[in-house]
């Protein structure tokens, strides 16, 4: 129970953050997303800083690990784990792996957003 809740309570807080930061930074933008490309690149950060000072340094309990990561990073940008996941891939020398999960997970994500709006649009049309 303690580590489904340091998940939610940290999804909610990350969701509120990227809300806000993507919100104030795009209200003085133009009309490329920057509060979301500018939030998926510090969620990476973020990511990379607690996952090498957690295997350095710091011996975080998994509650704290997940609360920071899979709550609060996955409510802020799911883009950080998958910027996570590729790296890893990449560290392990599967390089045709990354390569299919990195171009699969772009085009294929797109390709479905699509897919989503196209079946909306022939049963509401």
């Amino acid at each position: 129970m303690g580590m489904l809740l340091a998940v939610g309570v940290g999804g909610g807080l990350g969701a509120l953050a990227r809300y806000y930061i993507a919100g104030a930074i795009q209200s003085a933008a133009t009309v490329f997303p920057w509060g979301i490309f500018i939030v998926n690149i510090t969620g990476g950060l973020v990511m990379g800083l607690i996952v090498e000072a957690s295997a350095l340094k710091l011996n975080l309990s998994p509650e704290l690990r997940s609360f920071l990561t899979v709550g609060i990073l996955g409510g802020y940008t799911t883009f950080s784990t998958f910027a996570l996941d590729s790296v890893l891939l990449l560290q392990k020398g599967e390089y045709a792996q990354a390569a299919f999960y990195i171009i699969g997970s772009v085009v294929l994500s797109i390709l479905a957003l699509f897919a989503g709006l196209w079946l909306m649009r022939a049963v509401y049309a």
